[in-house]
Parts: structure tokens; sequence; C-alpha cells
């Protein structure tokens, strides 16, 4: 099998990589509607958690990332059918263990929902296992996101 071993990779800074923002997008079909006919909320947190892990997962590697909560996703507008929903995510705290993701949903441009999720690194055995990942802020925004990160 394909065995990682991540205890022999360098640190990784976000200085280095420049950790990037995620952009995904949904069109909002009626198969996602709730009794209202707005967005499900319940579809709007499997995207959500979608958009987290495809941020953690890029520091690493998908079979290494599992979540561990959502939390919380504060939703500020209703969406309607036919409306493309975008996720902006991207890792802002990085533990021995875990990655913390923002992600913000806009449509149009104007915030419906955002939050965070925490996700654990581990083996292929599902144990926590150091991913020497380090995130150091380099604009105001994702400082005051970091701390409020530290703050969960």
């Amino acid at each position: 099998g394909d065995h990682r071993d991540l205890h022999s990779f360098p640190p990784r800074r976000s200085s280095d990589l420049d950790v990037p923002l995620y952009v995904i997008h949904h069109l909002v079909k009626s198969e996602d509607l709730n009794h209202h006919g707005t967005l499900f909320a319940g579809r709007s947190a499997e995207w959500f958690v979608e958009s987290g892990f495809i941020a953690a997962a890029s520091l690493t590697h998908p079979e290494n990332i599992v979540c561990v909560k959502i939390h919380g996703m504060v939703f500020s507008r209703p969406v309607h059918l036919g409306e493309i929903v975008r996720f902006d995510s991207k890792i802002i705290l990085a533990g021995r263990t875990r990655l913390v993701a923002h992600i913000a949903a806009n449509v149009c441009g104007e915030e419906m929902a955002s939050g965070f999720i925490t996700f654990v690194h581990v083996d292929l055995q599902g144990k926590p296992l150091p991913h020497h990942i380090i995130i150091e802020p380099t604009n105001p925004l994702d400082q005051d996101l970091q701390e409020k990160a530290r703050a969960l």
C-alpha cells in the first residue's frame, strides 16, 4: 500500500506556500430546496464541509484528513432556486495535528453564510498524525480570522 510518512517532510510554512484561497461554486437546483423553497440548510452544510475539506486536503493528502467539528455556520440570507453560491475556503490555523478552515459563502457578492471547521490530520489507521504545517497570516483579515479560530 501507499504509506505516506509525513514525519520525514520538512515543516511547510504558509509564507512559503502562500496558503491559497479555494473557491468552489454550486448552482441551487430544485432538489437542493427545503419546504420554504429556499436552499436547504443540510445541503448548505454539505457544501460548506466539502469546501473546507478541499482547503485542508490541499495542504496534505485527502486520505489523511477527517472532519472533527463544524464550529458554526451562521446563515445571513436565504438562497433561491437558480442562484449560484460561491464558497471561499482557506486554512487559517494549524495546530500539531489540526487544521482549522474558515469558509465564507456568497451569492452575487453578498455573504449568505460563514464559519469555521476543524479537521484533524490522521495516519491510515485514523490516529492523529503531526502534519508539520505552519500557518502565518500575512494580512490583517487573516490575522483576525486566526485569532477567532484560536478562541474556538
